[in-house]
């Protein structure tokens, strides 16, 4: 509960604070350059090195490193599921060639090509999010997979099949609804390793580009002054950790309410 409650501050501030904020997040202070926390120029954070107000670039650097999160698992999600059903309902060679690619994939250095495909297209925003979906869809893939094996024999779906029902019919209205509950909880799983893959290739320097931030970035920045302004690393750095906590919590409290058994 503390963590939902926590969960459903964090994006509100993203979103409204920089509104609200007197600073903005690109705006430089030449005569306040990283300086401590204060409440006398309203840098409740502190500034960087460059005199920006680090309370305003941390929420925008939430709002970009969320917005990342929330679309790249849209996608991924949406393409597992619809590979994993098809691939599961479906079985034998198509069942075994659509799998086979999926352990391909699994062999493929995830963040080495995540990389590489960032170096090439570009590090514009919905780049970074194609490139965190192409290599964040196969877990959920396994997972429908093997929940759709076992649905495929029930009662209802051989109803289906008896009737002439068509096969992307019995698919989205009979398996695709009845895996929602693992789908779910798996999500709030996606959504933190989405975040954190983000952060990672902007640390990097491969991710979310100046004047733009995330929270990667602001970390990447604060690492290189943490022995003189430790606050420009612990802020964004602390921000990220209780979002990635949050999403884990979350996960846990809704597999049990879900799945009673496993109490």
């Amino acid at each position: 509960v503390l963590s939902l409650v926590l969960l459903s501050i964090i994006p509100l501030l993203c979103v409204l604070g920089p509104m609200v904020l007197p600073h903005s997040y690109e705006d430089t202070d030449w005569n306040l350059m990283g300086i401590p926390p204060t409440f006398a120029a309203w840098h409740l954070f502190g500034t960087d090195e460059l005199g920006r107000d680090l309370l305003v670039r941390s929420l925008m650097g939430g709002r970009i490193s969320l917005m990342v999160g929330v679309l790249a698992t849209v996608a991924s999600v949406t393409v597992g599921i619809a590979w994993g059903a098809v691939a599961g309902f479906m079985g034998g060679k198509v069942d075994g060639f659509m799998m086979r690619i999926v352990d391909m994939m699994y062999a493929i250095p995830y963040l080495l090509i995540a990389i590489l495909l960032v170096t090439i297209l570009g590090r514009e925003f919905y780049l970074v999010v194609i490139t965190i979906t192409a290599f964040s869809w196969m877990d959920m893939a396994r997972i429908v997979r093997g929940q759709t094996l076992s649905l495929r024999s029930r009662e209802y779906v051989e109803a289906a099949r008896s009737i002439g029902v068509p096969t992307l019919r019995i698919i989205s209205s009979h398996i695709v609804p009845n895996l929602l509950g693992i789908v779910v909880i798996y999500t709030t799983v996606t959504v933190p390793g989405v975040i954190l893959t983000e952060s990672v290739l902007s640390f990097l320097g491969l991710g979310i580009q100046e004047p733009m931030t995330s929270w990667g970035v602001l970390i990447a920045d604060g690492t290189k002054v943490m022995d003189v302004s430790p606050w420009i690393l612990l802020f964004p750095g602390a921000l990220l950790s209780i979002t990635l906590y949050c999403f884990n919590f979350i996960g846990d409290g809704m597999r049990d309410a879900l799945d009673p058994k496993d109490r």
